[in-house]
């Protein structure tokens, strides 16, 4: 069994008297032997339970034993502030053993890329797009550049495997090792996950059955007796407040003196709620994706040196970006997954003698219920499985143009060999390779596959920057003050007719539009006292609670309460929401209540995606064109119970996908390189949930009438 001793003796001699370590965490110790053998791994741990560690300090003793020379290692992680946070350790534990650690990435300089090229580092920290932009740049050999590379650690691992940023990741990884021509050892580094034997088979890709692999995840040395009753530890409370105002009050009134972090699900809640904070004299920093970097580093740092102070955060800070030590994390309705909240409540803690710790404040009645649900879900340890989208045909599409501007020109009977039979980008992507070919996006001649005139038109805009630039937001108006960046902002703010003058709120204050640059998309403000505006959009089309938690919402609302502290406010307004859904609410099936007045309206309590693929499969009598939503379908005035018996009758042999709006498939990146009918089936099969919708077509339906 390896330990520490098997570590480099120069490494280990760093971690006892530089680290001050007596012995290595137990993931730290279990990791050493699968990674020193060159196993392919899933690392599991709770937030703060030294996952960087638990993967650099084997791979960085095997680079020494072995020898490795060049780029032999890639760190790639979901978001540039955290692979900036990272730097610094990575820098200090190769440099223990004579080695050198770089950052590649978008705020990177050429200057510094150069030097990159020139003076390869063994551990190369980046993202999936840098690692492909570095594939197609006519600035980098590629071959030459990662001849050396022998493993890639994946730091939260399950925020790329959950959407379209895996399956790019996967497909850019199976490039590299076709580059290399070996083999390359995979590390994923992750917290609160459902499935991790599934998750590691994803991470190892056209490897999975062929390499050995293992999850490790150590049990604590001195487990209890056996399992102690009720929720995990930890302090936590659930509490209704009916506003943003009187969140700010409560967060501006409690923990005094201690930092807090405060996780809402908006950029723009958050920066309401971060003025109203100031407003009352609260040191506050604000974090979300659409403040300038400057701005975001500047709250980082300040929230990581102060302490009588709160920093107002969308997801952005949830992943491991180090913020200091932190008191208390508050949390503002509630998360979309409990996996979040896990990643959340991880945050706290970290103290000895101290316990996890988080305050969910309700701004309404779907937040109360929402919380209560996740909190319900919590307490008896179940937490998502992590599930790779359906049918990624847009990023087949965009790997196909991306290798031939690597490669130049591929094959047109080759091109499969470079995802070395990864799934979707085999065999079945050939009608997408024909209508690129048709379509002008890649051009066929002599056997051979090259970038065309459409792909030129299309993304070849700043060195095919579109291309490469696989998950972009909505367009959005750079916003200055004089020369320095604030952030941007939703061109609607600045379209909207308004009566005055023009004001946004950015970065928690407000500030009065002076002029507007509309070619370049940029927008130049002055600081003014309060009456600013903040809005984004985005592509919700694929949104909504899932089953299992909109299920629990029914649970809550049919007197399951989580065993967690709730406030007598909390209780009180549960009741008051209790009492109201009574009607609708069933332990032993759904309910369909007609109104006076109103349509039909089917409770399901099944999530987003289970009602969108019920309301296409019973089409016939679900009124159409309506936007669904996680509890209920409405249904045509002219149901009859008889009617709906004949239509239920084996349904769940017939299930459809949902229909998808025109507009969804717009939103999809990279849709114009594919067939309308793939595009639009991609859609649908990520729309769809379809073993909740067959559970829900099994229940028993009770009809009510007169629910007012």
């Amino acid at each position: 069994m390896s330990g520490i001793d098997d570590l480099d003796p120069a490494l280990v001699h760093h971690i006892v008297n530089t680290l001050g370590w007596s012995a290595l965490r137990p993931l730290q110790q279990a990791a050493i032997e699968p990674l020193l053998a060159g196993e392919d791994a899933i690392l599991l741990a709770p937030t703060a339970a030294g996952k960087t560690e638990a993967a650099s300090f084997p791979l960085l003793s095997a680079m020494a034993a072995q020898r490795w020379t060049g780029t032999s290692v890639l760190y790639v992680c979901p978001l540039k502030a955290l692979l900036n946070n990272l730097l610094p350790r990575l820098e200090t534990y190769t440099a223990w053993l004579g080695r050198t650690a770089a950052l590649w990435h978008g705020d990177v300089t050429t200057t510094r890329r150069r030097r990159i090229l020139t003076e390869r580092p063994d551990v190369l920290l980046t993202t999936p797009e840098s690692l492909e932009s570095m594939l197609v740049s006519a600035n980098v050999d590629h071959t030459a550049f990662f001849s050396g590379l022998r493993a890639v650690v994946i730091d939260e691992v399950h925020a790329f495997a959950g959407d379209d940023r895996g399956w790019h990741l996967l497909a850019v990884l199976e490039r590299l090792q076709r580059v290399v021509d070996r083999p390359v050892q995979r590390v994923g580094l992750s917290a609160t996950i459902g499935n991790p034997e599934e998750l590691l088979r994803w991470l190892q890709g056209s490897g999975a059955g062929s390499r050995p692999a293992r999850v490790v995840a150590p049990r604590p040395e001195q487990p209890p007796p056996a399992p102690a009753p009720g929720p995990p530890p930890g302090d936590i409370q659930l509490d209704y407040v009916g506003s943003a105002d009187n969140a700010a009050t409560v967060i501006a009134a409690l923990h005094r003196g201690e930092k807090r972090l405060v996780f809402c699900e908006s950029r723009k809640l958050v920066e309401e709620l971060g003025e109203k904070l100031r407003a009352r004299g609260v040191t506050t920093f604000l974090s979300h994706a659409s403040l300038s970097v400057d701005q975001r580093r500047r709250a980082e740092e300040a929230f990581a040196e102060a302490r009588d102070c709160v920093i107002v955060s969308t997801s952005t800070l949830e992943l491991g970006i180090d913020v200091g030590d932190l008191d208390r994390v508050i949390q503002i309705d509630a998360p979309t997954t409990v996996a979040s909240f896990l990643q959340r409540l991880g945050r706290t803690g970290r103290r000895p003698g101290t316990l996890r710790n988080c305050l969910f404040l309700a701004l309404d009645d779907g937040g109360l219920t929402g919380a209560a649900a996740v909190l319900l879900q919590w307490s008896r340890g179940w937490v998502e499985p992590v599930v790779a989208p359906p049918e990624p045909r847009h990023i087949v599409a965009q790997q196909l143009l991306a290798l031939c501007l690597q490669e130049h020109r591929v094959g047109d009977r080759l091109w499969q060999e470079w995802w070395n039979g990864l799934g979707p980008f085999g065999r079945g992507a050939e009608p997408v390779v024909r209508y690129l070919v048709r379509e002008g996006f890649l051009e066929q001649d002599g056997g051979q596959l090259f970038v065309g005139p459409e792909a030129e038109r299309r993304f070849g805009h700043r060195h095919f920057m579109r291309l490469t630039a696989v998950f972009t937001a909505p367009p959005q108006f750079t916003v200055l003050h004089g020369r320095n960046e604030i952030g941007r902002t939703d061109p609607d703010l600045l379209t909207e007719e308004i009566e005055g003058p023009r004001r946004l709120l950015l970065a928690g204050r407000s500030w009065q539009v002076t002029y507007i640059d509309w070619q370049r998309r940029r927008c130049f403000v002055e600081p003014v006292d309060g009456g600013g505006k903040a809005k984004w959009t985005g592509a919700g089309h694929l949104r909504g609670t899932s089953f299992e938690l909109t299920r629990a919402v029914r649970e809550v609302l049919l007197g399951a309460d989580p065993p967690v502290t709730l406030t007598g406010r909390a209780s009180t307004r549960l009741t008051t929401v209790r009492d109201h859904y009574l009607p609708l609410v069933h332990p032993g099936g759904t309910v369909i209540t007609r109104g006076t007045g109103g349509y039909p309206r089917w409770w399901t309590w099944a999530g987003y995606r289970a009602n969108a693929t019920l309301a296409s499969t019973l089409a016939e009598v679900v009124v159409p064109g309506q936007r669904c939503d996680d509890v209920g379908i409405r249904l045509r005035d002219d149901l009859t119970p008889e009617t709906w018996k004949r239509l239920v009758a084996g349904a769940t042999d017939r299930l459809c996908l949902p229909d998808v709006d025109k507009r969804a498939v717009r939103g999809l990146k990279f849709a114009e390189a594919l067939p309308p009918r793939l595009a639009h089936a991609t859609l649908a099969h990520r729309l769809a949930d379809l073993p909740a919708a067959r559970t829900v077509l099994t229940e028993p339906v009770r009809f009510l009438h007169d629910v007012g």
